[in-house]
């Protein structure tokens, strides 16, 4: 559910983070590699452990529901991978669409970068109400159908609740990268010919789109999945 668990490669979140590290400095993808049971248990603690145990039942029992009533999935997942796509469509252009009448001062760096942080945050903020409330549409669509896709829909809200708290506080963090950006790029003269404030501008927005595909992943597995049951 979470490619940074299950994925060798990086993610185009993480490459493009990494880019914006001081020359030499490690990044996240270059940490020491280790496998999917060791990652996963640095993000869970023993009373989370506990609580997974525990939801074993529940998507267990979300199975045998499912079994008792079968053939209640109404949407497809043609339906639901048109509706995963208008809302990435929705949400990039959101993200490419600046604002106009806002006219950078180059004397006032300081206040350029509040408003480029900003804009931001109220994009993210814009994401994470957009794709959750996608996530939770294709769970409920999941929940109706046979009882291996009630089950997976069952262990991704369990695994939303338990993980979804810590990886918020990870995405809090990208700001901290874009001012680091930034105060390398405010190094060189801002001129015509070198318009680097336009350059972040626009990396600004290739990291958000990179975050919206990384949030739009458990979505797009979910409804993966669909297509793979017999």
């Amino acid at each position: 559910m979470r490619s940074s668990f299950f994925h060798t490669q990086p993610t185009a979140l993480v490459r493009q983070l990494a880019g914006f590290l001081p020359a030499g400095a490690v990044a996240p993808g270059d940490a020491a590699r280790q496998d999917v049971a060791e990652r996963l248990g640095q993000w869970l603690n023993v009373a989370d452990a506990i609580s997974l145990s525990s939801a074993h039942a529940a998507i267990a029992a979300a199975g045998r529901q499912a079994a008792r009533t079968p053939g209640h999935q109404a949407t497809s997942a043609a339906t639901l991978q048109a509706e995963l796509e208008r809302v990435r469509a929705v949400l990039s252009q959101s993200i490419t669409t600046r604002d106009t009448r806002h006219q950078p001062d180059p004397d006032d760096l300081d206040t350029e970068f509040a408003f480029c942080l900003q804009r931001y945050q109220d994009q993210q903020r814009r994401l994470e109400m957009s794709v959750d409330a996608l996530r939770e549409h294709v769970r409920q669509t999941l929940a109706k159908g046979p009882p291996r896709l009630a089950q997976l829909a069952a262990l991704d809200a369990v695994l939303g609740e338990m993980l979804g708290g810590r990886e918020q506080r990870l995405l809090n963090n990208v700001p901290a990268f874009l001012k680091l950006r930034f105060t390398e790029l405010r190094r060189q003269p801002l001129t015509a010919e070198n318009n680097w404030l336009a350059t972040f501008n626009t990396e600004l927005e290739q990291t958000l789109l990179a975050e919206l595909d990384h949030r739009l992943q458990p979505v797009a597995g979910m409804i993966e999945s669909i297509s793979h049951e017999p």
